[in-house]
């Protein structure tokens, strides 16, 4: 189940996501990884049982755009279709809230992921917290 929440209702376990996989696994300082978006986005929470087991965040940047961002699966959970599902209750509730089109900061290594559901590369490889990342783009209308 992919619950959609704020972030005073999904701060706790969608954090907790975070630290395990950017933090822990992949060394992302933690005073980067909580920032300015995260109150006024709109959060997707994957849901096994009781369990949250992935998380992804929409932040409406206005004039019909938005950021994908801070999508991360346990890895326990990994291949499984979570990430996909997150990625596509993201992109349904953007289209919800008008979004004609979104963007996001993908890490080098998913961007196949990525493409696998439209988005398209844009611009040049550059560092973000120490990983190599590229802004990738998917017009929303093209896809209705």
């Amino acid at each position: 189940m992919i619950l959609i929440q704020s972030w005073q209702d999904a701060e706790k376990p969608a954090f907790a996501i975070r630290q395990k996989v950017f933090i822990q696994e992949q060394g992302v300082p933690e005073e980067l990884e909580l920032d300015e978006f995260d109150s006024g986005a709109t959060h997707a929470l994957a849901i096994d049982g009781a369990e949250c087991i992935g998380t992804g965040r929409l932040v409406y940047i206005g004039g019909a755009q938005g950021q994908i961002g801070r999508m991360a699966v346990l890895s326990a959970f990994r291949n499984a279709g979570i990430g996909r599902a997150i990625l596509k209750r993201l992109i349904e509730h953007a289209r919800s809230l008008g979004v004609e089109t979104l963007i996001l900061h993908s890490q080098v290594a998913a961007i196949p992921f990525y493409e696998k559901h439209g988005f398209e590369i844009q611009g040049d490889i550059y560092d973000e917290a120490g990983i190599p990342h590229r802004n990738m783009i998917l017009l929303l209308q093209k896809l209705s």
